[in-house]
């Protein structure tokens, strides 16, 4: 982020930076482990998915666009395990291989909520509005490239390392078209609501009337999420 003539300019390291912390935030949750990202980040060339679990979103709208993560084994395993144990599954019950079906939906409901939680963002902070497509997660055994399937005029593509809890690596790529956002106007980015805070205020609220809350929409919505 940088300053022009005492404007705020979000360029695309903001923008990767925001989907970044999507990633971190949205695992961190779901596997109740710490998940960060190198403070370093790599231009490359073209972007591809890679051995052994490659994810990929397009978006378009406001800006436009490609999202791929590609997993380890055994970083996809480790993921997957802890979410699920956090969900309340037995570990006996747990699938054993990372070309698991369920591996892949599961990987795959991961990869919607961090872009949901990352449009969601760009809505609040940049006042634009992009869409995504439902995820794509595939066991793969060789490289694919891929490439976005829009008018990009002037691509650019970065790659970020990530490592989970017990230091499994995965990498995040993005490309999207060269923009930068200006801001011409002050304005309060307003925040969402904080999930953890609203499921305390709906227990809180509950104890003292004495009774036991049902389960609503929310509340699956919060068990999605690990919470």
């Amino acid at each position: 982020m940088s300053t022009t003539d005492n404007n705020i300019v979000y360029g695309t390291e903001d923008i990767l930076r925001s989907l970044c912390n999507s990633v971190t935030k949205v695992l961190s949750i779901a596997t109740q482990s710490q998940i960060h990202y190198s403070g370093m980040v790599q231009r490359i060339t073209k972007t591809c998915l890679k051995p052994d679990i490659g994810c990929f979103v397009l978006f378009d709208g406001g800006f436009s666009g490609l999202v791929v993560i590609n997993f380890s084994s055994s970083a996809a395993m480790e993921l997957y395990e802890s979410y699920m144990l956090h969900m309340g599954m037995a570990k006996n019950e747990l699938a054993t291989s990372h070309t698991s079906d369920e591996v892949g939906n599961v990987m795959g409901e991961l990869m919607n909520q961090i872009v949901g939680d990352f449009t969601g963002k760009v809505a609040r902070e940049l006042q634009t509005h992009i869409t995504q497509n439902q995820p794509k997660m595939l066991a793969l055994n060789k490289q694919v490239m891929l490439s976005v399937d829009t008018n990009l005029d002037k691509p650019e593509s970065r790659r970020v390392t990530f490592y989970t809890g017990r230091n499994n690596i995965f990498y995040l790529e993005l490309a999207m078209d060269r923009t930068e956002f200006i801001k011409m106007n002050d304005f309060e980015a307003s925040e969402a609501p904080d999930p953890d805070e609203l499921l305390a205020q709906v227990n809180t609220q509950s104890q003292s009337a004495g009774v036991v809350p049902e389960s609503t929409e929310h509340d699956d919505l919060l068990k999605s999420l690990g919470m």
